[in-house]
């Protein structure tokens, strides 16, 4: 019996592996779909709580995107007074969501319900901004208004980092391609790959912050954890060295298309 148990649980490790890198490709081509991947491929596919999927996917969000805000911080395409804005609000509100969550009862249903459907309205909203992200920076580009801007742009920001904040400690979705397409209006005469940089710096801590208090919560496996980043790093790798081959537009339609059917799937079931 305990034989069974150990093949069954070397099975599911590599099974673990591999949609890690199933899901680290998919990010080095596109850039995103960390958390609005793996987090509902660990519920709907393995069977995993949501709330251990989302604390354990936050962790591992922080770990992957930290090498990536190396990369983007040497090569000077990080505004760092950009990153402290968003997580001027998204750090205390990722706090005091995880004390809200604190006051459910642990592993209930009523927790369960509640990440499901945030997760499920998280990942309808980054498919949104997958389809139309660009068309949002061109809108705001044509009707930009220098005076507003200047007036009211750090506070919005602020505003922004607050929202993510709260969406990603509870769904760990929201991070990448959400935080994209708001910088992108906000910003849009920012080049695309400050963006991007400014967008993967603020991630780290804020996903480091709500993975902790996910484990303080006591919803992270971290044998899981392991067995993902076993994957997904030379996912990564091989994905971005793969992006310059495959168009990119034809991509996001389909993880777009991919998040839609998910997100509807966990807010119908």
């Amino acid at each position: 019996m305990r034989a069974d148990k150990f093949r069954i649980k070397r099975v599911m490790d590599w099974l673990y592996t591999l949609s890690g890198f199933t899901v680290g490709v998919v990010v080095g081509l596109t850039g995103v779909g960390g958390g609005s991947l793996m987090t509902p491929l660990l519920v709907i596919l393995f069977g995993i709580s949501p709330a251990t999927a989302v604390g354990t996917d936050l962790l591992y969000a922080a770990i992957t995107k930290g090498g990536g805000t190396v990369v983007h911080g040497r090569k000077g395409h990080v505004e760092w007074r950009l990153t402290g804005l968003l997580a001027l609000g998204s750090l205390p509100a990722s706090a005091l969501t995880l004390y809200a969550l604190s006051r459910l009862p642990r592993r209930s249903e009523q927790l369960t319900d509640v990440i499901a459907f945030i997760l499920g309205i998280a990942l309808l909203l980054t498919s949104l901004a997958l389809f139309y992200g660009r068309r949002v920076q061109q809108y705001a580009i044509q009707h930009e208004n220098a005076a507003w801007r200047s007036r009211h742009l750090d506070k919005i920001t602020v505003m922004v980092g607050i929202l993510l904040g709260v969406l990603v400690s509870i769904s760990s979705v929201g991070a990448g391609a959400l935080g994209v397409a708001a910088l992108f209006f906000l910003y849009p005469k920012l080049s695309p790959v400050k963006i991007v940089g400014s967008d993967v710096a603020h991630a780290v801590p804020l996903t480091l912050t709500a993975g902790l208090g996910h484990w303080w919560l006591g919803s992270v496996d971290w044998n899981l954890l392991g067995a993902l980043l076993l994957g997904s790093l030379p996912g990564i790798y091989i994905g971005s060295h793969l992006s310059t081959r495959i168009p990119e537009h034809i991509l996001r339609r389909l993880l777009g298309v991919m998040l839609v059917l998910i997100g509807s799937k966990l807010l119908l079931t």
